[in-house]
């Protein structure tokens, strides 16, 4: 099995390949449910998922097969549509993905296939969310998801009832799609949904994208050293510093453009 420092690096990389790899989040049939209140689904379901399994365990069972049963059909999705470079025939991907992640469930190949599924199937729900959120609301619940998820690490109440929904597995050993899993290192599904959210927000400005997946790289990496004096990190922390770091440069950039010479008038 892979260290930990480098299975969490890997799954910090991932997170910033998900802040690359979604297109513009635009689909006219979606126009008219824009609100901001659909971004209560970035902060929400952390509290409310985290409580249903502290009061009755059942519930992680119920959201592992809701996982098993989603995730794929989304990632055929992600591959097909949303995804920059996607064709509607890289669907079918995902037949041979969740083919390898059940036969070597357990293996380090069945591993990397389950997490390429949740991953892209992250994707899939990060840009519908986008399309339907505006922009400064979409932040409030990035920056809202971070704060909920530092608390309830900080407080304990995380990690017991997480442990009880990655420890889950359906039936047939089929594979586990409701985390994101890869050698000795485990992140939970809002973890990577956050990345690939920002992702879609950012999909407008090819440019800012791009930074915004090098400083999710950058920043993910540097979180991950804090391993060395704690068990445990909410992993969407990197996400939010990204968009503050993403908004404080956009506002440098503004400011000097107005000071540019040219700009000035008698």
């Amino acid at each position: 099995m892979l260290p930990f420092w480098l299975s969490i690096g890997a799954l910090s990389l991932v997170q910033a390949l998900l802040v690359a790899l979604p297109r513009r989040a635009y689909l006219p049939a979606l126009t008219r449910l824009r609100s901001g209140w659909w971004a209560l689904w970035l902060p929400l379901p952390i509290a409310v998922v985290i409580g249903a399994i502290a009061l009755d365990s059942a519930s992680a069972d119920f959201l592992t097969w809701l996982a098993l049963i989603a995730v794929p059909p989304l990632a055929a999705v992600a591959l097909g549509f949303v995804n920059r470079g996607a064709r509607p025939a890289y669907a079918l991907l995902a037949v041979p993905l969740f083919a390898l992640a059940w036969a070597a469930e357990g293996s380090f190949g069945g591993n990397a296939a389950a997490l390429a599924l949740t991953a892209l199937a992250c994707t899939t729900l990060g840009w519908l969310l986008a399309c339907v959120v505006p922009d400064l609301w979409l932040k409030l619940g990035i920056f809202a998801m971070a704060a909920i998820d530092t608390y309830l690490v900080g407080t304990d109440l995380l990690q017991q009832p997480n442990g009880v929904l990655n420890a889950v597995a359906p039936a047939a050993h089929l594979p586990r799609l409701q985390l994101v899993h890869f050698g000795s290192a485990v992140m939970g599904f809002g973890d990577v949904f956050v990345a690939a959210t920002l992702g879609a927000m950012l999909a407008r400005d090819r440019r800012w994208q791009l930074r915004g997946a090098a400083i999710a790289a950058l920043v993910g990496c540097a979180f991950d050293f804090l391993f060395f004096a704690v068990d445990e990190l909410p992993a969407t922390v990197p996400i939010a510093l990204t968009l503050a770091i993403l908004e404080l440069w956009q506002r440098s950039e503004l400011g000097h453009d107005r000071h540019e010479p040219g700009d000035h008038h008698r």
